[in-house]
């Protein structure tokens, strides 16, 4: 993040109003410069225009449909750097959040004070330090892995081992479209897990992660 002249930028995004007050005025107190508030992303979005602030508050639990990447990454795309505040049992969406690019995460059980320090770590540029979230996550062994079926690891074997999606139905003896849906669920089991695999890419590291496929050297291996 490029640094400016003059004093901390923020904007805030809860679907609380009491939160965005007691935001407000705290991040005022500390000299911050609270440039919008909205409800929502879109709301935020259209608040900035095509402006940009050094840290957007973000809350995970907005309940306005739309997935804790699209909202992380929208905002990364203004060039503004993304603190999520968010509750201690949001462990899948935290993970996703940190996944799509987050700075860090505060809970919302964190002292006030906590909140505008980890403001001002993001708004240096550095990611906070997220020690505390990364053991409760590890410690939650549902979310190691993509629950997927059957089927969605034979479509994910073939399709991440470079087959293009028409070849993978054909080669399953299913419908083209139907190679789609399952392709698009595991896609979307994988965001709920917080691993988000938006490109071939990424669908090719979680099945190596996650065992489908052998990684690099395994299959080096084998070859010998």
């Amino acid at each position: 993040m490029v640094q400016h002249e003059g004093p901390t930028t923020v904007a805030i995004v809860d679907d609380h109003e009491a939160v965005r007050l007691g935001l407000r005025a705290a991040c005022r107190d500390a000299g911050y410069d609270v440039v919008a508030e909205a409800a929502g992303v879109p709301e935020l979005l259209d608040a900035l225009g095509l402006g940009r602030v050094d840290v957007v508050v973000l809350d995970l639990s907005l309940g306005d449909g739309r997935s804790v990447t699209d909202n992380v990454r929208a905002i990364l795309g203004t060039g503004s750097g993304v603190l999520v505040h968010s509750i201690a049992d949001r462990v899948a969406a935290v993970r996703e959040a940190l996944a799509a690019g987050a700075a860090g995460v505060i809970p919302k059980s964190s002292p006030m004070s906590a909140v505008i320090a980890a403001i001002a770590v993001v708004a240096r540029g550095d990611a906070l330090n997220n020690v505390e979230w990364a053991s409760a996550i590890e410690a939650d062994r549902d979310f190691a892995k993509a629950a997927l079926g059957r089927r969605e690891r034979d479509v994910l074997h073939l399709y991440a081992s470079g087959l293009p999606l028409k070849l993978v139905a054909q080669q399953l003896g299913i419908a083209h479209s139907t190679a789609r849906e399952y392709l698009d669920r595991i896609r979307q089991k994988y965001i709920e897990v917080g691993r988000p695999a938006p490109t071939k890419v990424d669908l090719l590291r979680r099945a190596v992660e996650d065992g489908i496929l052998p990684g690099l050297d395994e299959a080096g291996d084998a070859r010998r």
